[in-house]
């Protein structure tokens, strides 16, 4: 029963920062610096979730994180598709795995 009521309480504690600007803001228009803002914070929340697994892929070679990182960035700098970028960076770090050994 205790474990019901801790879903419970964690639904209600989720629904409720979704449904209050749902209906607090119905019709109304955002200044454009606030919609700017808003529109990044998906960005920024995956940056934070993703740079820590980069320093800590492999505990022994910092390198390896840091290596694939950059490859995926040149990639995404020269516009290349997400899964090009993910795909090139993971065929690096296996060219990189295979020199190394």
């Amino acid at each position: 029963m205790n474990m019901v009521l801790v879903i419970i309480g964690m639904a209600i504690v989720t629904y409720i920062p979704r449904v209050l600007p749902l209906t607090f803001l119905e019709g109304k228009e955002l200044p454009p610096f606030l919609q700017g803002v808003l529109k990044n914070i998906p960005y920024a929340v995956l940056g934070a979730l993703i740079f820590p697994g980069i320093l800590f892929i492999q505990p022994d070679d910092i390198w390896f994180g840091i290596a694939g990182a950059a490859a995926a960035f040149v990639l995404a700098f020269l516009g290349a598709d997400v899964m090009i970028v993910v795909l090139g960076s993971i065929v690096f770090l296996s060219v990189y795995m295979l020199m190394g050994s």
